[in-house]
């Protein structure tokens, strides 16, 4: 069998002799690629958008966008978000993973039969990637991680594999659209080591693809959501909530759907997204004692605030830095006291005042009071009706 197909394949490729016994030993070269490959012999340069491709169906779940996309992160909390709305406008999503076949199990269910496709990869082995990202003409990279680990820096997460992946795209030249979701905030000069990797990620990937387009989504707000998820946990656990700082600091907030949408947005495009950068912010901005009073709103408890100065907040989250790479176990993962966020949200995060935002998109965000916030009344005590906010305890008779 192995035998037919080699003549097969040398029937249909007619290779130099050279070339063929090269194939004999290694039978599986064909599915790489490198430059000099005719499928992948153009670059992202030559592309305006993927308004060509040839499109089938009346736009649903079950017709043909014809984008094949490979979302780095989509197991993540974005991840989720932008594959649901990848797969209802009838996209091929190939969703790489590293962990257990259990991890991309719920992508599977929101896109038409085959058209979900996990694939494990290791993000350490550079021809794991080239396999997962081979078929592709979209890339999206959503890997961000906002904590060390033993096994994982801030800048392999964050700089290095993002690099990586731009330089596998452009070898691999049939990648049309890469797009990076970054950090508002991202700086080389941050004191946060986090942004400052997100910010070297950005650079890298614009020297490589300067077509590229950066995303830099705010503090994201949803029902997975790693802000108000953690604070009403600990509200509920310790009856108080601490404030790093004075709460002073501002934050603009937006809701990971709008995130997803204008990810959507940029790929549908005739192109003019290519090679600029996008600052995602809600329509509001807010001090963290105003998002934490909306935390407490919506669960229904009183609020009671210990306001942490920042050197004490520093001090308590030191430890785990100093021990996450020299004890031979992992530490728990921080939450309320993570160094580098307590670092990254000790300035002001918001939209610059000239940047590119949702509007040149063609969105409007949600606002984040309301339907971007429901899922907090899981947190309440009594259940959904227990309580009242401070809305409904006014009465309508005051009002002037």
């Amino acid at each position: 069998m192995q035998a037919i197909t080699r003549r097969l394949g040398q029937h249909s490729l007619r290779p130099t002799p050279s070339i063929s016994s090269i194939k004999f030993i290694y039978p599986l070269s064909d599915h790489y690629y490198g430059g000099d490959h005719p499928r992948y012999g153009s670059t992202l340069a030559s592309h305006k958008g993927v308004g060509h491709l040839v499109r089938k169906g009346t736009g649903g779940r079950s017709s043909v966008s014809g984008i094949i996309s490979t979302v780095f992160g989509a197991t993540g909390f974005l991840g989720r978000y932008l594959v649901q709305q990848l797969a209802k406008m009838g996209s091929q999503v190939l969703v790489p993973f590293r962990g257990s076949e259990d991890d991309p199990r719920h992508l599977k269910l929101m896109g038409d039969l085959g058209q979900i496709v996990p694939m494990k990869y290791d993000p350490r082995d550079e021809n794991s990637i080239k396999a997962v990202m081979a078929k592709a003409n979209v890339v999206i990279n959503l890997i961000g991680r906002e904590y060390e680990t033993r096994n994982y820096s801030f800048e392999e997460v964050n700089h290095f594999m993002a690099e990586q992946l731009a330089v596998i795209a452009k070898e691999h030249g049939g990648i049309m659209r890469f797009i990076q979701v970054s950090c508002l905030g991202s700086s080389l000069s941050s004191s946060s080591r986090f942004l400052r990797a997100k910010a070297a990620g950005e650079e890298a990937i614009l020297k490589e693809l300067p077509e590229a387009t950066v995303m830099r989504p705010a503090v994201m707000i949803g029902t997975e959501d790693r802000i108000l998820n953690r604070w009403a946990r600990f509200a509920k656990k310790y009856s108080f909530l601490p404030l790093i700082g004075d709460g002073s600091a501002k934050i603009q907030p937006v809701y990971v759907n709008d995130v997803a949408s204008a990810i959507v947005a940029a790929l549908k495009d005739d192109g003019t997204s290519m090679g600029k950068v996008y600052e995602l912010g809600g329509p509001d901005i807010y001090t963290m004692h105003d998002l934490a009073e909306l935390m407490y709103d919506m669960i229904r408890e009183w609020p009671r605030y210990v306001n942490v100065p920042l050197p004490i907040a520093k001090a308590v989250a030191m430890p785990r830095e100093v021990l996450v790479k020299k004890v031979p176990f992992p530490l728990p993962t921080p939450e309320i006291f993570n160094l580098d966020q307590i670092l990254a949200f000790a300035n002001d995060t918001v939209v610059s005042e000239n940047a590119l935002t949702f509007t040149d998109l063609g969105i409007v965000p949600h606002k984040v009071k309301g339907y971007p916030v429901e899922f907090l009344i899981q947190y309440r005590k009594g259940g959904p009706q227990f309580g009242s906010t401070v809305s409904e305890k006014v009465d309508p008779d005051s009002y002037p």
